[in-house]
């Protein structure tokens, strides 16, 4: 009875907290009459697309979200299984509608769609770090800037890039080595650091040698800031900046924000003094010794030092940071997380991992040497390892984007203003296309098995306009990382996918980290 009386009390307690956010949102909802029209509006066009209950008035489903990120991801793997048989589900986070979409009928919609490139108005939580860069921006910026950007992904350049991922695929080797025959370990970190390093060197042109330092500050400030902005944007109550500010985590942002920040400043402001240093020299240099001088390897930031945009004019020192930035985190954060989730998965799945071994050995001998572009071409069947592991394990496990106009899908209106957020984690798992989604088969990628598949079915890169403009490099580091590892070890997983505490936020991870044992490849040949 007592046990009851408890319970009781505990309802009340929320449903007065849910009450006294509800009317502090409907106050500041109110300020702006016509926003409130349109949430009116937009609430009864929504009414008879299918969702999840209850949904408080203003508040939404918002106070049913579990706070945690791998708690809040369960509750979308549910609710995308129980509404399977539906094209999209509708949510109310706070006062704004979402539809989730997990059918690729539903996906092509928006993805093919030019007028529909804006991000969602949760990204706006992500400005104050990366500004309104590539990732960020909309309309005539956007497109400005992606054409200006797309020439640094140029194949020449991509081809110099991979000689900083074999530099430093061979530092992780070592690192790797002091393992063998060991107790099971953590490998999350040690890949995450190698690909920050590769990072560096090819975003900015600096090498700051994360990999000898497990206690980087500014791996731990992203960790920190992509939890800090994944809660904030399921938490109405924390949207406005003023409140935002009062709030632990508010303080927490500003702190990790200031580490971001100091870090890319100090490395732009350093690789413009050098360029300034390299044209003057080349200034007080003949045209023969210029003719001499080795090729200098260039790096993402100086290309942005030099472009210009479709007026000509130079990009200000904001617009730099923006795209540093936003390659800080997008080129180092989604390659770590995909190549620990292949070793996660080729550790669970031995037959797997012999058909990569078999086609290294074809394609390298015996042979260490480093991994050039032509040996990449030949990885046919590591290339659908990799592409697998991106359909269970999508790097970027849901992306949004806001309507500028009214629209339907799949019957439904959904109206101006909505934001629709792409599933990538439960589109890929669609039994009518995967069968035994959960099974992990790299075959399904084999050209005849691709054939004739739905294009919007698989999209861990986006696809569409707004596709992912650095999927060709995030492909070839995965690979060649994978390639430099499994020529020299065998792999084995120590955990279930129970113990993974798998999160969906900005990216998908396992908060329990990826632990793995190593074994010398003649030991496995010999056995």
């Amino acid at each position: 009875m007592e046990v009851l009386q408890a319970t009781a009390r505990e309802l009340q307690l929320l449903h007065l907290g849910a009450w006294a956010i509800t009317l502090l949102l409907t106050v500041v909802s109110l300020w702006s009459l016509p926003s409130f029209r349109n949430y009116c509006r937009q609430w009864w066009v929504m009414k008879p697309v299918p969702g999840v209950s209850p949904c408080f008035p203003v508040l939404g489903n918002a106070p049913l979200f579990d706070r945690s990120g791998q708690g809040f991801f369960k509750q979308l793997q549910k609710h995308s299984e129980e509404f399977r048989s539906l094209p999209l589900l509708k949510l109310w986070v706070g006062p704004l509608p979402v539809v989730i979409l997990y059918h690729p009928d539903s996906v092509e919609v928006i993805l093919t769609s030019s007028k529909h490139i804006e991000k969602s108005y949760m990204y706006r939580f992500l400005h104050p770090w990366l500004g309104t860069g590539l990732l960020t921006s909309t309309g005539d910026k956007w497109r400005s800037r992606r054409k200006m950007i797309t020439p640094t992904f140029h194949f020449e350049i991509l081809a110099d890039f991979l000689e900083v991922m074999n530099e430093q695929g061979s530092i992780l080797l070592e690192k790797l080595e002091k393992h063998v025959d060991k107790e099971p370990f953590d490998v999350f970190i040690d890949i995450t650091l190698c690909a920050l390093d590769i990072i560096c060197e090819t975003a900015m042109g600096k090498n700051v040698s994360a990999q000898k330092n497990k206690d980087s500050e500014y791996v731990s400030a992203v960790y920190r800031m992509s939890d800090l902005i994944h809660a904030r944007q399921k938490s109405p109550w924390l949207w406005p900046d003023f409140l935002y500010k009062l709030f632990r985590e508010g303080k927490d942002h500003e702190r990790s924000l200031k580490i971001l920040h100091n870090f890319t400043d100090t490395v732009i402001a350093e690789k413009a003094a050098e360029l300034e240093r390299t044209k003057q020299m080349e200034h007080n240099t003949d045209s023969n010794s210029k003719g001499s001088s080795s090729k200098k390897r260039k790096a993402f930031l100086d290309m942005l030092l030099n472009a210009t945009d479709d007026e000509g004019n130079k990009l200000s020192y904001r617009d730099i940071r923006e795209e540093v930035d936003t390659f800080m985190f997008e080129g180092h954060d989604t390659t770590a997380a995909a190549i620990n989730w292949a070793l996660y998965l080729l550790g669970r799945n031995p037959e797997v991992q012999k058909k990569v071994h078999r086609e290294l050995d074809e394609v390298f001998g015996n042979t260490e040497c480093p991994v050039t572009m032509d040996d990449l071409k030949n990885l046919r069947y590591l290339d659908c390892v990799v592409k697998e592991v991106l359909r269970l394990y999508p790097s970027v496990p849901m992306f949004a984007r806001t309507l500028r106009e009214d629209c339907c899908i799949r019957g439904h209106e959904i109206p101006k203003g909505t934001n629709v957020v792409v599933l990538t984690y439960a589109l890929h798992r669609d039994p009518e296309i995967f069968p035994d989604p959960e099974e992990f088969r790299p075959e399904r990628f084999f050209p005849e098995n691709s054939k004739g598949r739905h294009p919007y079915a698989y999209v861990p890169f986006s696809a569409g306009p707004r596709n992912c403009i650095g999927q060709r490099f995030a492909q070839m580091e995965e690979k060649t990382l994978l390639a430099l590892i499994l020529r020299r070890f065998w792999v084995e997983s120590s955990q279930s996918p129970e113990d993974l505490g798998m999160a969906g936020e900005l990216i998908l991870r396992p908060n329990n980290g990826i632990w793995i044992k190593l074994k010398r490849r003649p030991d496995v040949e010999t056995e």
